[in-house]
């Protein structure tokens, strides 16, 4: 920044000037070094105004830089030309350092705004919880409710099918019970049918047997008698 003043001042004072450069570049750095270690907040406390134009210029003790150039030797107009360049280079340097630093306040009012809009986003990142959280619960009751009646209907048609079951396993066996005892009902009647039919043809067999022996007798006697007979005519 020195040699950049030392150069912009040696423009306007022309290459015949008696001044040493070294004693420009001294100058200069002595006008632009800021008062304090740090130039942020220095640059801060210089006093400024705002020209027509719109740019801040920053208010230098020309008078004594004056004096002082002149205690150096230098022509009274040379001092003036010197100190409107150091000036303005101070102003384009302060106006620098202005643009790319922030003021406190500005600070202070980013982080407010940074704090309202993260409280913002906060509050409404909590919110969308809650809901979210209120629907899952409601989701969740909704299910359950579901799920009770479909286990409800569940067990009532479950004993209904075992209610059907056992009404059909009932009428099954009593299906079954009537079917035995008409079937025990015909054995007894086809064995008493076949104890009666039976009991006839022992009667045939009898009657039959007695025929027999009444005819053989008979028979018997015809030959006994026939025998007498033929004897008694041989004799």
């Amino acid at each position: 920044m020195a040699a950049y003043a030392a150069r912009k001042l040696a423009g306007h004072i022309g290459a015949g000037s008696r001044i040493n450069a070294a004693v420009l570049s001294r100058l200069v750095t002595a006008s632009t070094a800021p008062p304090c270690g740090r130039s942020r907040v220095c640059s801060r406390q210089i006093s400024q105004i705002v020209n027509s134009n719109g740019k801040r210029l920053f208010l230098v003790d020309t008078l004594a830089l004056v004096r002082r150039l002149e205690a150096q030797g230098v022509p009274s107009k040379q001092a003036e030309a010197i100190t409107a360049a150091i000036t303005e280079v101070l102003n384009d340097t302060l106006e620098n350092v202005a643009q790319s630093f922030v003021s406190k306040s500005e600070m202070q009012k980013t982080e407010m705004t940074q704090e309202s809009n993260l409280s913002k986003f906060k509050s409404l990142v909590q919110s969308s919880q809650e809901h979210h959280f209120s629907l899952l619960q409601h989701e969740t009751e909704k299910l359950k409710s579901d799920i009770e009646k479909m286990r409800s209907e569940l067990r009532y048609e479950i004993d209904k099918v075992t209610a059907g079951q056992r009404l059909d396993l009932n009428l099954e066996r009593g299906r079954i019970r009537d079917e035995l005892s008409n079937q025990n009902q015909e054995t007894s009647n086809l064995t008493n049918k076949l104890d009666r039919e039976i009991h006839a043809l022992r009667a045939q067999l009898e009657a039959a047997k007695y025929e027999v022996i009444k005819y053989c007798i008979g028979t018997l006697v015809s030959i006994s008698a026939v025998g007498l007979a033929v004897l008694r005519i041989m004799m």
